[in-house]
């Protein structure tokens, strides 16, 4: 679809869509809030995904098995607690697009970034600088600038901070091989978002591979707002490794267990650094409790504590969606829905509002951040505006609106609802 001809700004054509979207039976698998009688319109899936109908039912099953089986539950259980990570395993590997012992379900986000770091952020007088985008995320700066330090080097000189070239700073790839070109021989780790939290462009992470590669830099992506929002395809992207959370995207619940990849050509290399625990020990001899660390091979080798079953039960739940939805067919949908929501705007609300995120549909995702044309205040006034109406984003700082048309459960009708609400703000 294009976003500027292809559709009608009419409710009924919306509705159109809808009925004819052959994945709209996935939004009745989640609940929606509720809003003064109705539904909220829920445009906040980038920030935490909504609850499928089922999760509930499979941690009243895990706490079932806790008190009827207790400590048995780890082999007895409906879904036994010892090989508890490999029940989520196919399918995170398929919607990640890797091989099953490329990737582990573990800790938080940025304790797998700190994990990660450890092992492939390997610092020399040389070699010791690290290359991330100026607007990152503060956890991914935060991590980066303590192992800067942790490692004796200053920040200040460690970390290249790519700047916005393009409208909205947003990055172009020349950019990005521009600094490689000029400074690669002293970047040691290359850390980007596959979606930057901001300005939702999507960053091409095969491509930024290869040019950080060819400079003899390792490669590490933070897909906090990828994952389950566009293919990442990690494998073939070639990148050394890769963390995420699942609870924006990948609706798992608040504080859910994260992600984490390592790409397969480092499933044996014992002689690389890491932080070890005993979970991380190969499994096959794990319960000889030996005093010499023995990692399995692949993604496992860096977990440190057995699974959490209560954190991973609602992953494995919105898993099997994912898995029946396909990560493909989601894909067309958000590029046709986001389209379709970005064209509205255009024609219907252009005065109020820029579009700060990438115009063209390959270098988006489910989101489009809004800023809107006037002081800081205006801003803050539409998005209290549209929150009374039962419509939900979020706001960022300094003066952005994100909403992100999630093609699991948002509805072309949800799209038209919001732009009708902004011109409504508009008219007042």
């Amino acid at each position: 679809m294009s976003a500027a001809t292809d559709f009608r700004t009419d409710l009924e054509w919306a509705r159109a869509q809808d009925s004819a979207d052959a994945l709209a039976s996935f939004r009745s698998e989640f609940c929606i809030p509720p809003h003064q009688g109705g539904e909220q319109i829920y445009f906040c899936g980038n920030s935490l995904g909504l609850m499928p109908l089922a999760t509930r039912q499979a941690l009243a099953d895990e706490l079932d098995d806790w008190s009827t089986l207790a400590v048995e539950a780890h082999f007895r259980g409906r879904h036994p607690w010892m090989p508890y990570h490999s029940f989520v395993r196919e399918h995170l590997a398929e919607l990640v697009g890797a091989s099953p012992s490329e990737v582990v379900a573990m800790n938080s986000l940025s304790a797998n970034l700190h994990l990660m770091l450890v092992s492939f952020y390997r610092p020399t007088s040389q070699r010791s600088a690290i290359l991330l985008e100026k607007r990152a995320f503060p956890s991914d700066r935060y991590a980066l600038e303590s192992q800067v330090r942790f490692h004796g080097f200053d920040p200040d000189q460690a970390l290249i901070e790519l700047e916005g070239d393009e409208p909205n700073d947003t990055i172009s790839l020349a950019a990005i091989e521009r600094v490689l070109h000029e400074q690669g021989e002293r970047i040691a780790l290359v850390l980007l978002p596959g979606v930057q939290y901001l300005t939702g462009q999507v960053f091409d992470l095969a491509a930024i591979t290869r040019l950080a590669q060819a400079k003899g830099c390792l490669v590490g992506f933070d897909l906090a707002h990828a994952v389950g929002n566009v293919p990442v395809n990690l494998h073939d992207s070639g990148c050394d490794f890769a963390v995420w959370c699942h609870y924006k995207y990948v609706n798992s619940g608040p504080g859910a267990v994260a992600g984490c990849f390592v790409h397969e050509r480092h499933a044996h290399s014992e002689q690389r650094p890491r932080f070890a625990g005993w979970w991380g020990h190969d499994q096959t001899t794990r319960f000889q409790m030996g005093p010499e660390f023995r990692p399995t091979p692949g993604a496992d080798g860096w977990q440190l504590s057995n699974p959490p079953i209560l954190a991973l039960a609602p992953l494995r739940v919105s898993l099997e969606i994912f898995h029946r939805a396909g990560i493909t067919r989601l894909r067309e949908k958000s590029l046709r829905l986001t389209a379709y929501l970005a064209g509205l705007m255009e024609r219907e609300v252009a005065q109020l509002v820029d579009v700060l995120t990438p115009a063209e549909p390959q270098r988006r995702g489910s989101q489009l951040s809004l800023r809107v044309k006037g002081p800081r205040e205006a801003g803050r006034e539409l998005f209290e505006h549209l929150s009374a109406q039962g419509l939900v984003g979020d706001w960022r700082e300094p003066d952005v609106i994100r909403v992100a048309p999630t093609a699991l459960y948002n509805r072309y009708e949800d799209a038209w609802r919001l732009v009708e609400a902004m011109r409504g703000f508009t008219q007042r």
